[in-house]
């Protein structure tokens, strides 16, 4: 989910009326692989320590290294852990084909891998993005959980006119979430676990705010979609995760309805404060600023 526009109104020709396409793996090219094998290998030398366990269980346990990985395969073991599945969509589909997936224990995935020049930055999310960054999470049960109440709770926001808020949380948790884990903080978030430079700068960077994770908080606070993130939220499990994301959102919307947003580079005087940042990289202009 993201403020992405997607393309279609109506399913594309070659598309099921789920929005669902054929991976077609076989069709996928030497470079196309190559490209994956490429991502994965930077990604590799940077998650070990960085990564939360759940993440690095899920790469153990998944085909991922390799090549694009055939969805079939993929999904044999997948199913077996926690029921879930990945299908492949043609890109950016309806907010409510993507909760019904969600909320059934399908993950839409795009069917096309970026191009070799476009490895460190890419708009649209590619099934490197969708499968090397979300799947692995995906073999976690109480992430699975998570997920799927993601799902059908956002098909309650949209009959609310509550879907921003409820964008605002798969932003800072599936996105770009961070948890604490042994010693320090780890990361969660698929938008950060492929990206091999914001998987360094998330952690370690002096810029941003790391704040802890406070579901109503969360969901008022803007977020940008073109650049590092200004401030990460973090969780202190993946099961507490799940028991926020399990209760009735009904008072919470009631409560939020018609509150002012939080800006992103905000610190609250009630906010559990990890780091606060000193905004530098966004006051350099962002974009990989030097």
């Amino acid at each position: 989910m993201s403020d992405f526009e997607h393309v279609f109104e109506t399913p594309p020709p070659g598309a099921a009326a789920d929005w669902t396409i054929p991976q077609d793996w076989r069709d996928y090219t030497e470079v196309e692989h190559r490209t994956w094998s490429t991502l994965y290998a930077r990604q590799m030398q940077v998650l070990p320590g960085r990564a939360c366990d759940a993440f690095m269980r899920g790469l153990d346990a998944l085909p991922l290294d390799g090549g694009i990985p055939d969805l079939a395969l993929l999904n044999e073991k997948l199913n077996a852990l926690t029921g879930w599945t990945v299908v492949c969509v043609p890109g950016l589909v309806p907010d409510e084909v993507f909760f019904d997936h969600l909320a059934h224990r399908r993950f839409p995935s795009g069917q096309f891998i970026r191009k070799p020049d476009q490895l460190d930055y890419l708009q649209e999310p590619d099934i490197f993005h969708d499968v090397f960054g979300h799947v692995p999470m995906l073999t976690d049960p109480d992430f699975a959980a998570y997920m799927e109440a993601y799902g059908k709770g956002g098909q309650r926001a949209a009959s609310l006119g509550m879907l921003p808020n409820l964008a605002r949380l798969y932003w800072y948790t599936v996105e770009f979430g961070l948890m604490r884990e042994g010693e320090g903080l780890r990361i969660y978030g698929a938008g950060i676990l492929s990206s091999a430079t914001e998987s360094v700068f998330c952690l370690e960077d002096p810029s941003p705010n790391r704040l802890g994770f406070d579901l109503e908080r969360v969901m008022k606070t803007l977020y940008r979609i073109d650049d590092f993130q200004q401030v990460y939220f973090v969780i202190d499990s993946l099961e507490q995760l799940k028991r926020e994301t399990l209760q009735d959102f009904g008072p919470i919307y009631t409560r939020l309805k018609g509150a002012e947003t939080i800006a992103i580079d905000a610190v609250l005087p009630t906010d559990q404060v990890f780091t606060r940042g000193t905004q530098a990289y966004a006051a350099k202009g962002g974009r990989f600023a030097a």
